[in-house]
């Protein structure tokens, strides 16, 4: 069985090949790999991702049709205008919240006792008297 052989790079080492293939000294990185003798198809990518400048990295480039565009757009509105109707509607739960109390405490009554005594009244439809 044959030993496999682990090959260990210095940073200085890597930053000075992320250096000559960001300056054109190589036309790729297969090249520059060559030059050195470093194995693995991935290797001097991940150097680049860590140390490059990142303007030799493949971009990611998004194309959508007019329509989708403007969809995206729209949902984008539409998240927003429901992001400030949920911030409208909690301010509006604090408030109702801290009017409870104050009505509770000008009552001289406990907030736990009076919502108890009036979830046991609710009603959804108006009483009327039966003959």
């Amino acid at each position: 069985m044959r030993e496999r052989l682990v090959r260990r790079y210095s940073t200085c080492f890597k930053r000075r090949v992320i250096s000559e293939l960001e300056s054109g000294r190589f036309e790729s990185i297969l090249a520059a790999r060559q030059h050195y003798g470093i194995g693995g198809s991935g290797t001097v990518r991940k150097w680049l991702k860590r140390y490059g400048k990142n303007h030799l990295q493949a971009k990611v480039v998004r194309v959508e049709t007019p329509d989708e565009a403007n969809q995206i757009r729209e949902l984008k509105a539409k998240i927003q205008e429901l992001e400030r109707a949920l911030g409208r509607t909690q301010a509006e739960k604090i408030l109702e919240e801290q009017y409870l109390k104050f009505a509770c405490r000008e009552l001289g009554r406990d907030v736990e006792t009076f919502k108890k005594n009036a979830a046991g009244t609710r009603s959804t439809t108006p009483s009327r008297k039966r003959r």
